[in-house]
């Protein structure tokens, strides 16, 4: 701790702080003789008090205000309270890094979630966040991104359309266990692993109810898609949204008379460019360009 002449030892923490010249100063309500103001942990006991009352379930805050911020909250609101507890569950955040530096205006690699939602859908965003325990420091990198979207429109595909929001047990055990979201993932993964036709049974229902559940909407998700693909194509020279479509009939009729070669050929050539198809089973192709 700051060493001060107004404390009887160094390692205590201040519940007034005597204010220097120029800065904010009031009387002291307790009678403290140096005008100032609060401490910065007494004024969020006080804030806590007001808002929450004298135990709450829940603090939240980052990895690095454990010591000395918090314990001294802790210290000096059973105190003033007589209560066993400031707060039943302490959650600290980790670190935040882009692309394994710490994110900072200073490093120039700073932004904002609105910042990131003109580029990016926000499922994408908070997906990307709870791939990694809200504990550990996440490193925010555009690959992460892309596979974080890559999984999402995997699982879109394979999940049924519409159902309303239920966890599975295994998932809703994982998110019990402090928050485990990375665990709660990889029982997502499971689940769509067991679905074999997309869309269908039991898992594919599974599947779609967990995600609703987490708060991921199909129909929001496939619209970003969408208004993605459209804008690839006009920024994308020699693409013509016509002539793709037409391929597409062409390799339809192709597969209708099974001539293989001659639909391969044409999956080929729109993937050249760029182009990526996806087959339904009522018979339909659907395409998007390429990330």
């Amino acid at each position: 701790m700051e060493v001060a002449p107004y404390k009887r030892d160094p390692m205590d923490f201040v519940l007034w702080k005597p204010s220097k010249p120029g800065e904010p100063a009031w009387p002291s309500p307790a009678g403290i003789a140096t005008p100032g103001r609060p401490g910065w942990h007494i004024e969020c006991s006080a804030m806590a008090w007001q808002h929450l009352g004298e135990t709450f379930d829940i603090h939240g805050g980052g990895i690095d205000l454990v010591f000395p911020h918090h314990e001294n909250e802790i210290a000096q609101s059973r105190c003033s309270f007589n209560t066993p507890v400031m707060a039943n569950y302490w959650m600290h955040n980790g670190f935040l890094q882009v692309e394994g530096e710490k994110m900072a205006k200073s490093a120039g690699n700073f932004f904002t979630i609105r910042e990131l939602l003109t580029n990016w859908h926000g499922q994408i965003l908070r997906f990307n966040m709870l791939r990694t325990h809200y504990r550990q420091p996440i490193d925010w990198t555009e690959s992460g991104l892309e596979q974080s979207w890559a999984t999402l429109e995997d699982w879109w595909s394979f999940a049924a359309p519409v159902y309303p929001p239920a966890p599975s047990q295994t998932v809703f055990a994982a998110l019990s266990d402090d928050l485990n979201s990375p665990k709660a993932i990889a029982e997502l993964h499971v689940i769509r692993n067991r679905i074999s036709t997309a869309g269908e049974g039991a898992h594919a229902v599974e599947l779609a109810q967990n995600l609703a559940f987490l708060g991921f909407d199909r129909a929001s998700f496939l619209a970003w898609e969408a208004m993605k693909t459209a804008e690839a194509l006009k920024t994308s020279s020699g693409l013509d949204e016509a002539a793709i479509e037409t391929l597409i009939d062409a390799r339809n009729a192709a597969r209708k008379t099974r001539n293989f070669k001659e639909s391969d050929r044409i999956r080929d050539e729109l993937k050249a460019m760029r182009i990526e198809l996806e087959d339904h089973k009522d018979g339909t192709t659907t395409w998007k360009v390429m990330r």
